[in-house]
């Protein structure tokens, strides 16, 4: 599990090798990950957006952007989480993600980036 910690929201992230699949007569290789949100700030947040890249051992590059996660804008009180999974598919059985939420403190309005710590994505059969 990695972790960090922006402005009192803390980002834990755990991964999980899915398997293999066929796509477009290419071999693909599926990754999990759950990810838990924490506010150990003061103020209650809401996330309002996410903003990925993602990248495997040969290079390839992915950005991805969107509202929310999963869907949903959660609302996070002082000591509240929210825990969600998502998944990306790689090109080889290596790779990593890192990113960032956009949020909003909610009794000021003002908006902050979350950072979401660099994290691997490993096939354990092509681990050495």
């Amino acid at each position: 599990m990695v972790q960090k910690v922006t402005k009192g929201i803390k980002i834990s992230v755990e991964t999980v090798f899915e398997g293999t699949l066929y796509k477009n007569y290419q071999i693909q290789y599926a990754f999990g990950y759950q990810i838990t949100i924490e506010n150990k700030s003061k103020d209650s947040v809401q996330l309002l957006s996410r903003h990925w890249t993602i990248l495997d051992a040969l290079n390839n590059l992915e950005i991805v952007y969107g509202e929310g996660v999963i869907g949903k804008k959660p609302i996070l009180n002082p000591g509240e989480s929210h825990t969600y999974t998502s998944g990306c598919l790689l090109f080889s059985p290596f790779g990593a993600m890192f990113g960032y939420y956009n949020m909003v403190n909610i009794s000021n309005q003002n908006g902050f980036r979350v950072h979401i710590p660099n994290f691997k994505l490993n096939a354990p059969f092509a681990l050495n």
